[in-house]
């Protein structure tokens, strides 16, 4: 029970990781508020729908998981969106979807966030970052890898910024993942997504892509006294595929 007493928010709980990491998270004994478009149907203390583009929802967020949960003691910004195809292809629409999803409500919710941590006596953040853009760029997803570099270049300043105040910031960079979110892209480019998952697996030296427990238990890593000694640290889950 490594997070008894432990107070939580993580956001895209509704996602194959989010789900993942909010299980887990009350599995090991946090109390955890869960953030996303809807939520219903996700097993939590405390539910806090909205939309992550409305910059009032993501200021308050924050404030409003501590309150429901009596402190704030760990904050995981998982919610995003992938955009995919060259910049001759991409909308104000999708810049603006990608930028608002990835970017601006992360740091909006830090932004609260981390007061109340430093007030509790400090904390951890752990961000969703990525392979792609985050470590290494990669081809037709100029969009979703420049949002992911940036999330990671927050991290790091984050890290370096609030270390003194007790609050640990850090980052997971998934490859590949099994998730809804990458099999109903699959489905939209006309694809099985089983075939798609099992061929992509083929690519990875472990000989599968990603399931969404195997980037939990990274993050849940990342946010435990195990890692006490990470702050501004951008850890890859990729079994050994680089992005290519």
């Amino acid at each position: 029970m490594r997070f008894e007493g432990k107070r939580v928010l993580v956001t895209g709980a509704a996602g194959g990781i989010g789900a993942a990491i909010t299980a887990q998270f009350r599995a090991e004994g946090a109390r955890v508020a869960v953030a996303d478009r809807s939520v219903d149907g996700i097993a939590a203390d405390v539910a806090l729908p909205g939309d992550l583009l409305d910059a009032a929802y993501t200021d308050g967020l924050a404030q409003a998981a501590h309150d429901a949960l009596g402190g704030l003691d760990i904050v995981v910004n998982n919610a995003g969106v992938i955009t995919r195809g060259p910049v001759t292809e991409t909308s104000d629409a999708d810049w603006a979807l990608s930028m608002g999803v990835n970017v601006e409500a992360p740091f909006r919710i830090c932004r609260a966030a981390i007061p109340l941590m430093a007030a509790g006596g400090g904390g951890a953040i752990v961000n969703t970052a990525s392979c792609w853009g985050g470590k290494a760029p990669g081809p037709n997803h100029a969009l979703y890898c420049m949002t992911k570099a940036a999330i990671a270049q927050l991290t790091q300043c984050m890290g370096m910024d609030h270390a003194h105040q007790g609050i640990r910031v850090n980052a997971v960079c998934p490859n590949e993942v099994n998730t809804p979110m990458l099999r109903s892209g699959f489905e939209k480019r006309g694809f099985d997504p089983d075939t798609a998952v099992a061929e992509l697996g083929q690519s990875v030296p472990l000989g599968r892509i990603a399931e969404p427990e195997d980037i939990a238990d990274v993050a849940l890593f990342l946010a435990s006294d195990a890692a006490r000694y990470m702050c501004g640290a951008l850890v890859e889950v990729n079994g050994g595929k680089p992005v290519s």
